[in-house]
């Protein structure tokens, strides 16, 4: 069953809300590597103290913008929200998109508040901060796939279906995790890089493999590890998905795929040789954020309740006329 499309006023809001986000993200990742969570103290929603901070430093005007756009982000996602339930009839997939939006939204601030109040900031280099910040980038990617989704569903396209899927829905599966996983440890990695920076790239690959280094520094090999086997592996998934789910959509979000993840994986090695800049570690989560969004539409794709399905291929065994 398809539904209307939206109006192309509420499509292009949507995106106008997902590209806002994104920059909030992006200005969150920046708070992180300059090392400016702390700029507000162990204060929230106020700024030390403060509702609007006086005589502030560099890194407290850094933390105090980004609550600011948050808050911003927050009341989109609210009128993204209201918006889609007043324009949509009942169980048009946009509805339900638009609401799991909002509540990610919603987790994503009270995840970002238990981070300043717990004093997961600045300096801190303990495992309770890698947990928070693992359970802060699932959070994000959760909020940006249901963002895409509502892109996704406000342009007219079958709500997903997931009964009956067999093999579809392992590789949805798969690939969702996978992600998943391969976002926390870029997560743990970005910390250990910006808590333990390496003057020369030398002195980064020592780091890795002494005994007597961090524990996030002597995991982070694990990220690039992981992000080859990830690459490879959604590419097969991505041919093995438009094989059984031969639509043009399902097709192109398998080839966005492939050419986001090359770009990523180059983007990651020159972060390495470089250590890791400021600059390029934002890049670096852009293009993450853009491959998390092309698996979204993929799985999405495959999902769809009117996706054309792989015709099983019968063998016919051949007869020969018996001799007389």
């Amino acid at each position: 069953m398809t539904h209307a499309a939206s109006s192309r006023r509420f499509q292009a809001f949507s995106v106008g809300v997902l590209v806002f986000t994104l920059g909030v993200i992006l200005w969150g990742a920046f708070v992180r590597a300059t090392g400016s969570g702390a700029g507000c103290g162990d204060h929230w929603p106020h700024c030390n103290g403060e509702v609007v901070p006086r005589e502030p430093t560099v890194q407290t005007l850094i933390e105090y913008t980004h609550r600011l756009t948050s808050g911003l982000v927050m009341i989109l996602a609210v009128a993204l929200c209201v918006w889609a339930l007043r324009a949509h009839a009942k169980g048009h997939p946009v509805r339900k998109a638009a609401s799991w939006a909002l509540f990610f939204m919603l987790t994503e601030a009270l995840v970002g508040a238990g981070i300043v109040l717990l004093k997961y900031v600045a300096d801190n280099a303990s495992l309770g901060r890698a947990v928070w910040m693992g359970v802060h980038l699932v959070n994000t990617f959760l909020l940006v796939g249901a963002q895409t989704l509502v892109i996704w569903f406000a342009r007219g396209r079958a709500p997903l279906t997931f009964r009956g899927q067999g093999w579809v829905g392992v590789l949805v599966g798969t690939s969702v995790a996978g992600m998943l996983l391969l976002g926390v440890s870029g997560a743990v990695a970005a910390l250990g890089d910006t808590l333990f920076p390496s003057e020369t790239l030398m002195e980064g690959l020592r780091q890795d493999v002494s005994d007597t280094a961090h524990v996030f520094i002597r995991r982070r090999i694990l990220h690039p590890v992981l992000a080859v086997s990830m690459g490879a592996l959604l590419v097969l998934m991505g041919r093995w998905m438009a094989r059984l789910r031969p639509s043009v959509e399902v097709k192109r979000a398998a080839l966005i795929i492939t050419i986001l993840y090359s770009v990523q994986l180059v983007a990651g090695l020159v972060n390495v040789v470089l250590l890791a800049p400021v600059w390029l570690q934002l890049v670096h989560l852009l293009l993450a954020d853009f491959v998390w969004m092309a698996v979204v539409s993929l799985c999405a794709a495959g999902l769809a309740a009117d996706a054309p399905r792989a015709e099983p291929v019968v063998e016919t065994v051949p007869t020969h006329a018996s001799p007389v």
